[in-house]
């Protein structure tokens, strides 16, 4: 048999499952079906046989309702009734169900639904603003991702002590002279050791430098020389004997000054000669060569 008093006499002062004490003075309730989420008389759903409340499922608000007439099953102890979207036909629907029940449960389930209505004005307005995304952190993959880097600056310091530690046998000269360190290692080391002692002594590097440039000057003024010069003079216009004489004058070795010399007295000649109406001789081919030269020699010889 239902009897409010003795049930609430039971959960207040001794065990109730939903009951939760936040502070000294302040009892919360944890059941859905609470009113005002407080832990009190008026408000507990388990202590009143006859009981309303208004629960929110997916932005629609329905009505529930307890009578005693459906203690005896449980399964249909609660009628719900859907409320409709309008805020002032709701309120209507309020009081045309709860017209016979307590004054403070119909003043408490107008004042749940108000804010019901109001925390869903506000999600209506929040979609649609732009919203940042909220991007779950998988700590599996950041655990892993954290020991893979703690291993590779691990690897890093490995390399810089094998690059020490060649570089000491080196100077101390454990094994002689047969090595067989890592390649890239090893590379690596000397470019190191090149560069530092370039570093501390620049004025080593600079009569280096010059000894190289000298050295190559050298080697360049003797291959330039006419015994590595093959020299080849064609298509010669002779125009009279002085263009023969300069022709035979040519000797093998001859620099591209007398050339180029040559070459612009015969215009002037060939200018000179158009300018009188002289005709133009035969074109006259001469080549010299080497090979050539060294026969002659030999067969004069």
């Amino acid at each position: 048999m239902q009897h409010d008093k003795v049930i609430w006499d039971i959960i207040n002062h001794g065990q109730c499952s939903f009951k939760s004490k936040m502070a000294k003075d302040t009892v919360f309730c944890r059941n859905e079906y609470n009113i005002t989420g407080l832990c009190n008389r008026n408000s507990c759903p388990l202590a009143n046989s006859r009981y309303a409340t208004i629960r929110e499922e997916k932005g629609v608000c329905y009505l529930y309702m307890k009578t005693v007439e459906r203690a005896h099953t449980p399964k249909n102890l609660w009628e719900k009734v859907k409320l409709n979207d309008n805020y002032q036909k709701a309120l209507a629907q309020i009081d045309e169900h709860l017209q016979y029940g307590p004054r403070y449960q119909l003043h408490k389930n107008k004042q749940r639904l108000t804010k019901i209505h109001q925390y869903l004005i506000r999600m209506r307005k929040l979609q649609l603003k732009v919203q940042p995304k909220l991007v779950a952190i998988h700590k599996k993959i950041e655990r892993r991702e954290a020991r893979r880097e703690v291993k590779a600056n691990a690897a890093a310091r490995l390399t810089q002590t094998i690059e020490s530690e060649l570089l000491a046998r080196l100077k101390s000269g454990t094994y002689g002279d047969i090595y067989n360190f890592p390649q890239r290692e090893y590379d690596s080391v000397v470019d190191k050791a090149q560069a530092q002692y370039e570093k501390e002594n620049p004025e080593e590097n600079s009569e280096e430098d010059e000894e190289e440039s000298v050295q190559e000057t050298e080697a360049e003024a003797e291959t330039g020389g006419a015994g590595d010069v093959e020299f080849v003079v064609g298509d010669f216009e002779s125009d009279d004997e002085d263009d023969m004489e300069d022709i035979g004058s040519m000797q093998f070795g001859s620099t591209a000054a007398d050339t180029a010399a040559m070459a612009e007295r015969r215009k002037r000649r060939r200018a000179k000669k158009q300018a009188g109406g002289v005709a133009k001789k035969p074109t006259l081919v001469v080549e010299y060569e080497e090979e050539h030269e060294y026969e002659e020699e030999r067969a004069s010889r």
